[in-house]
């Protein structure tokens, strides 16, 4: 068992983004992951339950449904249902279409796209039986609920399709930038992530409509929302941009190598680097930790944050 005396030293010093705290540890001590949990009294090395579970092939996309985490395994066609409070399997056998990866959780049912087929599964969360198989683009990768619609981005055909929850039928194709990949809804706005032009495109989530066109780094790939910034990584030069709600650039932070997936936390921004086999903390003391071969898609649970190691073929609980 780790030393259960390490001593903690919060700091408040604010970094550039304005309201992330910073928490810095004595040396020979160990980082603690997530800052909330001091607030949940679980930040405490004993209870600490951070771990890896075995999953099924090539883990590439990963959502919680508000008790369980859901895992897209690209290499099997298959889903996995993870009890998050202790990483019990409890489905393991959830099919969908071809190479599933991005997933998106809409209070009841868990979407997944089917990168390999051209369509989006849909899934009922509690007990995984299919629901409805709906045809978009071509290599839909990742997902986003703006609550009464499902949002793909079609990457190999330069798109992205907006879904109707309610009849689960496409209502709306529209054009973006070169290779879409991320996506993500900011309360008002549709947020597209455009791996091929270096741009990020800002659509009106009523008609698609293209707001703004932004550029970020090189060969963006995920992104998430804060509550007031967009952060984008960057898996071309190791960076992540953040962007205001207008679109303007609020910075660039370094991270680890080819930096894939990413969440907000409530506190910190966390970033998958797949080429480092580690994560990046930025806003929580600003560390870096190691987890499996290949992390790619991240998912925040309330207290824990999951990575889906695309090689390693396991999810990581930190």
């Amino acid at each position: 068992m780790r030393n259960q005396k390490h001593l903690l030293i919060l700091s408040t010093a604010i970094l550039s983004c304005g309201f992330f705290p910073a928490v810095t540890l004595l040396a020979g001590s160990s980082p603690v992951s997530n800052p909330l949990r001091i607030a949940t009294l679980r930040w405490y090395q004993a209870a600490q339950s951070e771990t890896d579970f075995a999953v099924s092939t090539n883990p590439h996309g990963i959502a919680f449904d508000g008790d369980h985490m859901w895992v897209s395994n690209q290499g099997s066609n298959r889903l996995t249902k993870i009890r998050a409070s202790d990483g019990t399997i409890v489905l393991s056998n959830v099919g969908t279409g071809t190479a599933p990866k991005g997933l998106a959780f809409d209070g009841a049912t868990i979407w997944a796209a089917n990168s390999g087929s051209g369509t989006v599964s849909r899934v009922l969360a509690k007990d995984g039986s299919s629901l409805a198989t709906v045809t978009v683009g071509s290599v839909p990768t990742a997902l986003a609920f703006d609550g009464q619609f499902i949002w793909v981005t079609n990457n190999g055909g330069d798109t992205v399709s907006k879904i109707s929850t309610a009849t689960e039928t496409v209502v709306g194709t529209f054009s973006v930038g070169t290779a879409p990949k991320g996506i993500a809804f900011d309360g008002e706005s549709i947020w597209v992530v455009n791996s091929g032009s270096n741009n990020v495109t800002k659509l009106r989530p009523s008609d698609g409509v293209v707001l703004g066109t932004f550029t970020v780094g090189a060969s963006p790939d995920s992104i998430a929302f804060d509550g007031s910034l967009l952060w984008i990584t960057n898996s071309g030069n190791g960076t992540v941009s953040k962007l205001d709600r207008k679109g303007a650039l609020k910075g660039t932070v370094l991270v680890g190598t080819t930096p894939r997936g990413i969440v907000f936390d409530g506190k910190s921004i966390w970033v998958a680097n797949a080429g480092s086999g580690s994560v990046s903390i930025i806003g929580g003391g600003d560390l870096t930790i190691p987890v499996g071969t290949t992390p790619t898609g991240l998912a925040f649970d309330g207290a824990f944050v999951w990575v889906a190691n695309f090689d390693s073929n396991t999810v990581s609980k930190r």
